[in-house]
Order: structure tokens, then sequence, then C-alpha cells
């Protein structure tokens, strides 16, 4: 660690190095922290600033598992108390999602996908309520900076057990007059770490209600600009489906009960079991598969022979016996073939395999396939966990006794043939022997497939739904897009959600009872207008004809505002305000809605000033309810890709309910703008 830190010093690059989670980094190195919550963090010097160089806003998906879902609340509380209590720095672990194109994904068995419940998902759109919300938080803290950069440390104040203030106020002094608290540069930040109950504080002579587990944020010491706990921004829902009217696909969505495929006509090749190549070799003994594979390929073949003779099928049929073949310790997939005849598999991280075998008399053939998916990526001394087997190949059950096959003669052959061919390339490969694969023909594991297909029209995102499909990797134009697996996630286990309290990685879960990763992305820079090569290499007997091209966008939208939340953030800034202070005559709320680019809102779904009730897709009328809602959200939103509303009786007509806290609720629907240009036209 040392020898790092001085070999980066050394390099006079004259910014800060930074080490994290080093709680021993030396005195010139600034150690951080990574996490969920940093607000506790010091470093090991208070000579050192505050880094939170890591703030997981999701966490990492793994192939037959749910998928991790950090909610918003949770996360500007973090946020903001780590920068209430004294932080610097924070960055975001990961602020845009991205793929895991080809074969980079870690784990082990991280999914193709790192969307990773980012702000920005994988496919550049927005994840809404969770990018609005963490915009609006920053905006509520770069109003504290002159605050926060005039004063060394904060003062205390507790209100309560678990409620608490931190106030940076720099009072300045003119002509020896002592102006003003509202004079001075003053901004603080209250926080409830109750996890049950909202509590109402004073603070200054003012009262402020708190919501469990939130912070406030005062930029100015008297108006509160933002609420962690309170959720102005839209929610956005993102819809995959086929949505250019232009493409004949779109079309035959429209006819029920008919299901769009990607091509009807297929090529295939099988590929070989075992070894294929003049390239295999041959070893005493079960070799590391990273050592043997030097990560070239997924896959490496370990084969060996075994002769079997008439006494042991005598044995094994007068006792109704089957020998199996017992497997010490493996990673991360193995498949096991008898005499190129698959017999079975197992998947887990060095866990133990016992397979029975259907063996015959004479010589056998056993072949293992060992697969890796994704390298280890974390953890002290990853490099020596390797991967493939550990420990004693036995086989099992045999008169003579278990026969240790560890120190037999065994082939090794690294990799798929159509791999090191390349036949997912855009270049004529005769040599691969593709042929033509009916929808009536008989299916088998290890194949490879091939089409063409055009590319879905407009700007939206491009996915590959494979559903329909085992495991395997795909190409489209030569272009590796990563390995796709259907497993399906446990169907308990996901909960309703709520942000109150320390968040984990198996606190709100998502998609339970279904495939972890369903859609793969497509970049757009990959594909051509037209005749597109894709190549899929499948694992099991699933057969490519269900296979769909869709495109994806946020196609429903929804906000709730209520009047009692804070105003629009641009407020403190506006032309208007040169002082730098909220008016009460600027504390009015705003709703606002957007699509995404190159959509407009084609229909108001939902629309009520009141007392509304529900959720997005949920919502109903409550027993307050303004007539004109309907009218009012539909003249300013309707036909435009973004639309702002303030939530005041005076837009509405009139208070429909006195004395009661009023909301807005609305949901939207978005539309893309050449659709709804080409139906305006019919």
């Amino acid at each position: 660690m040392r020898w790092a830190a001085k070999m980066a010093v050394g390099l006079d690059a004259g910014v800060p190095w930074v080490m994290c989670k080093q709680v021993d980094a030396p005195e010139y190195i600034i150690d951080a922290c990574n996490g969920y919550y940093c607000d506790g963090f010091k470093p090991n010097s208070d000579k050192k600033p505050i880094f939170w160089t890591e703030n997981w806003d999701g966490w990492y998906t793994s192939w037959g598992d749910r998928v991790p879902h950090r909610p918003v609340e949770d996360l500007a509380f973090a946020v903001a108390r780590f920068f209430q209590r004294g932080g610097s720095f924070q960055n975001y672990y990961m602020y845009f999602g991205g793929t895991n194109f080809g074969r980079t994904s870690g784990g082990p068995n991280y999914i193709t996908s790192y969307d990773y419940d980012a702000p920005v998902d994988e496919y550049g759109l927005l994840s809404q309520p969770k990018w609005g919300h963490l915009k609006d938080l920053h905006a509520a803290i770069k109003l504290c900076e002159p605050a926060l950069i005039a004063v060394d440390s904060p003062q205390y104040i507790k209100f309560g057990s678990k409620q608490e203030a931190h106030v940076y106020r720099e009072i300045v002094h003119s002509s020896g007059q002592k102006l003003s608290l509202y004079e001075s540069k003053c901004s603080a930040f209250l926080a409830n770490i109750d996890e049950h109950k909202s509590v109402t504080v004073k603070f200054l002579g003012q009262a402020y209600t708190l919501p469990p587990w939130s912070v406030s944020i005062l930029p100015d010491c008297k108006n509160v600009a933002f609420n962690t706990a309170k959720v102005g921004a839209q929610t956005s829902i993102k819809t995959v489906r086929f949505n250019d009217i232009n493409d004949p696909a779109y079309l035959r969505m429209m006819v029920p009960n008919q299901v769009t495929r990607i091509s009807e006509s297929w090529n295939s090749v099988k590929e070989p079991i075992g070894v294929w190549s003049n390239s295999n070799f041959t070893f005493h003994g079960i070799l590391e598969h990273l050592n043997v594979t030097k990560d070239r390929s997924d896959y490496l073949w370990y084969t060996t022979r075994i002769h079997i003779s008439d006494e042991d099928i005598s044995f094994w049929k007068d006792n109704q016996l089957s020998p199996a073949l017992n497997i010490h310790s493996m990673r991360d997939l193995v498949y096991i073939y008898v005499n190129s005849q698959f017999t079975g598999g197992a998947k887990g991280k060095w866990i133990k395999v016992v397979q029975p075998v259907n063996l015959t008399q004479g010589y056998n053939d056993i072949t293992l396939l060992s697969q890796t998916v994704g390298l280890q990526n974390y953890g002290a001394f990853l490099e020596k966990d390797g991967a493939g087997f550990r420990g004693q190949i036995k086989l099992t059950g045999c008169k003579s006794g278990d026969i240790d096959l560890t120190e037999f003669m065994w082939t090794y052959q690294v990799g798929l043939k159509g791999e090191f061919l390349k036949i997912f390339s855009t270049d004529d490969n005769i040599s691969a022997g593709w042929t033509e694969f009916p929808r009536d023909a008989i299916p088998s594991n290890f194949s490879w497939y091939k089409t063409h297909f055009d590319a879905p029209g407009g700007v939206d995102p491009v996915v590959l739904d494979f559903r329909s499909m085992g495991k395997g990797q795909a190409w489209v134009n030569g272009h590796h897009i990563g390995r796709y697996w259907t497993l399906i996630a446990p169907k308990d286990g996901c909960k309703p959600c709520d942000y109150r309290g320390s968040y984990d990685s198996d606190k709100c879960t998502t998609n339970c009872g279904k495939p972890t990763q369903s859609w793969y992305h497509i970049p757009r820079s990959w594909l051509k207008a037209t005749d597109n090569l894709l190549v899929i290499f499948e694992e099991t007997e699933k057969t490519p004809f269900e296979i769909s091209i869709k495109s994806g966008f946020s196609e429903t939208i929804c906000a709730n505002v209520s009047e009692n939340y804070y105003p629009p953030l641009n407020a403190w800034s506006s032309p208007n305000n040169t002082s730098g202070k909220i008016s009460p005559n600027t504390l009015i709320p705003e709703l606002h809605l957007q699509c995404d680019a190159g959509h407009t809102i084609s229909s108001i779904e939902f629309a009520s000033y009141g007392t509304p009730r529900g959720s997005c897709r949920k919502f109903s009328k409550g027993s307050c309810h303004a007539p004109n809602s309907f009218s009012v959200v539909s003249e300013a939103c309707k036909g435009r890709n973004s639309c702002s509303i303030a939530v005041s009786n005076a837009v509405f007509g009139g208070d429909p309910c006195h004395r009661v806290v009023k909301t807005l609720s609305v949901e939207i629907r978005c539309s893309s703008s050449s659709y709804i240009g080409s139906a305006l036209m019919k």
C-alpha cells in the first residue's frame, strides 16, 4: 500500500491522491469512505478533508436473483446527512448506468446489464424520480455553499434523542455594527433520524415538521428549500415495445394475440463437444481454469477416458446402483458429458457436485465443460480465487471402490470452435458450415444461429428480448453484446419498499418471479438501417424463433405534489430575486412533467387537484376534487414535451376544500413525436 502511495505521489501530477477504504493511508494520501452512508466517517487525520468516493445508489445484480432498488428518499437522506456533518466531496457509484458488453461483467455471476438503479439508466434515459429528486437536492446544497465554505465547523443543536441541527453561520460585522442573522451567511440542516414518526421542532423561533428519516435544508436558516423525504419529481415508467409506425413490426404488434419476432429465417451450425482442434494439449492432473484459458474464452473443455469392465456393469445391474461423478468443488458452471451425451450440470461458487452417470462396457469418454460467468472483481486476494475445479474428481460406486480421476491424463481444449473461427463476424464465413434451420427442426444444445434484421426507426434505445432463450452469448454486426441467461428470480422477497431506516441490497428488491434480465442493449451506433447480422450461441435446446427486437422509452409519467411542498429551487436564483432569499409570494410549489427526447405528451390519463388517492397507475379521486383539474392539466401539457403547473388554488379556480392540504396528482402518456404527427395527418 505504501509502495503504491509513493509511486502515485512520485508522478508529480499536481493533484491530490485518494485511497478509498484505506484507513492506514499515509499522511500525504487522502483516505476516503465507500458505502451507503458516510456521514459518520472521519479520515485518519483532522488535516484531511472528508471524502465520499463511492455513494452506492444501487447494487450489483446476479443471475437468478432479484433486482436491487435503493429508494431515492434514503439516498437523498444519506447525501444531506453527509454534507450536514461536514462532508467535503461526494461521488455517486453509479450516476450513469451502463452495459457489460462482451465478457466484461464481473462478480462472478453478474448480469450483462450494469444499470445499477442509477439516476441515468444503461440506455441513457433518466430514471425518475431518482434523477429529478437528486437534482433538486444538489441545487439546495449549492444554495448553502456561501455558508458551508465560510465556516470551519457548524454549530450543533440537539432537539431530541433523534432530532438535531447543524448550522453553518458566519456573522459579518460592518462599521462596528453586528448585522442581523438574516443579513449574515447562514444555512442549516435539520435532521430527523427517527425511522417511524414525524417530529415538529422549533428552530430560531419557527416550527418545522420533519418527516421520519429525513433532512430539511434551509439555505437562509429560515425557509425550507428541500426535504429529502418529500419527492416532487416525476415518476417515469419505461416501456419496451415496437413504437415505430414506419416499421412493419409495429403494424404487426397491432394485431391481437400476435407475437412479433425478429425473423422467421434462421441458419444454424452445431458446436462440437470436447476436442475440436489441434490446439488441444494433455496433462496429468486437473489444471486451474484461468491459467489455461488466459481469459480468452468463458469455456474450457476437460476430457479423460476410463475403462469400465463387464464386472462393474454386472455389479451396478445386480445391486440396482448407478455410478456417480463426484467433483469436490467447482465454480461457476459445469456441464458433464459422457461419450458426447449431456448428462447434467451444476452452477455455484465452489460447490460440491455429485452427478449420476451412465457408463458402458469398454472405454468411456468423460468430458467436463467448465465455464466462467465473469471474473472475481472485489475482495482481498481476488487474484487467487481462480476458477474451474478444486480438489478431487472421483468416480464413485464402482465394484472395486472409488476411482480417483484427478491424476488421470486429461485433454484440454480452450474455447468454442465458433468463437475461434469468428463465425459471428460480418465477413461471410463459408467454412463455418451454416445450414438452413426450419421452425420444425429438432433442436439440440450447443448450437449457433444467425439471421438478418432491420433496425427499428427513431432514436429510442434498442434492445433484444431474449426471454424465450436459455443461456448463451450474442453478437450484432460482429459486436459482442454480452452473455444472456434467463434464470428466474425467486418468487418471494419483493415486499413493499419503505425508504425509512438503513438500507441494504436485500431491502427493496424487485422483479420477483421473472428473469433477472430480459432485455439486452444494442447501441444504435452498432446498427445499420437494414440487413443487420445477429449471431447467437445457445447452450440449451431453445430455438431463436421467438426473439424480438424492440425500442424503449418512458411511456407513463406520473407526478404527485402537495401545496405544502417546497417551491422550485430556481426561485432562489430567479432574476426577480436579487437578495438570494425567498419571500412568501414565491412559496408556490410546482408539478413538472417531461417526456424523453423525441416524445410528446399525447394524453392525460389522470388529473386531480384536491385529495387524490393511490400511486402511479393507480390514482383515484378523493373526497375533494377540483372539477377543472383535467382541463387545466390538458391545456398546460398536451402536445408538449414538458410542462409545469403551479400547485395552488388560484390555478384551479378556487379552493375545492377549505382547511385541507391539497395535492395535485397527474398521470400522462408519452408517445413518439413522429407517431403523433402521422396520426394527426390521418
